[in-house]
């Protein structure tokens, strides 16, 4: 089985990498599930095209910043539509400024891939959209834990 790790990249202080790092250890252990982190398949296209510096584009050359960052939205449609089981989605405030995580959820939702979203935002904040595009809400990683325990264990 393959998860796909959706959350906050652009925006979260780590890209995210904190809470993909222990998600995808327990998964390894406990399920013998592997992941598709975005955080390392963004390095992976940042790597192979030289392209460390691209976030400065986004203010001194936009087009060339939109034809980059193309290559992680494709990627990440891929990686949802095409190779993902489910997908784990840690919501928090950091996905409010972006917009990956909305269109990862409502991808996955259009495509049957089970959602499991551990929401860290008052429920007044989560919006409608993400609740109905969700097969269940987990309030913390614990709760999501045991849920998969018993459905894969």
């Amino acid at each position: 089985m393959i998860a796909y790790l959706s959350g906050a990249m652009e925006y979260a202080n780590d890209e995210g990498e904190g809470w993909r790092k222990d998600i995808t250890e327990w998964l390894s252990k406990n399920l013998g599930h592997s992941v598709i982190n975005p955080v390392e398949e963004s390095r992976i296209i940042i790597t192979n095209t030289n392209s460390h510096d691209y976030r400065n584009w986004k203010e001194t050359d936009l087009a060339r910043y939109k034809n980059f960052i193309n290559q992680f939205v494709i990627r990440d449609i891929d990686a949802v539509t095409k190779e993902a089981n489910y997908i784990i989605c840690f919501w928090n405030e950091d996905v409010f400024k972006g917009a990956g995580t909305h269109g990862e959820v409502t991808l996955a939702f259009e495509h049957s891939i089970p959602l499991y979203l551990v929401n860290q935002v008052p429920l007044t904040d989560l919006s409608g959209w993400i609740i109905a595009c969700s097969t269940d809400i987990f309030e913390n990683f614990e709760e999501l834990k045991l849920f998969l325990l018993s459905k894969f264990g």
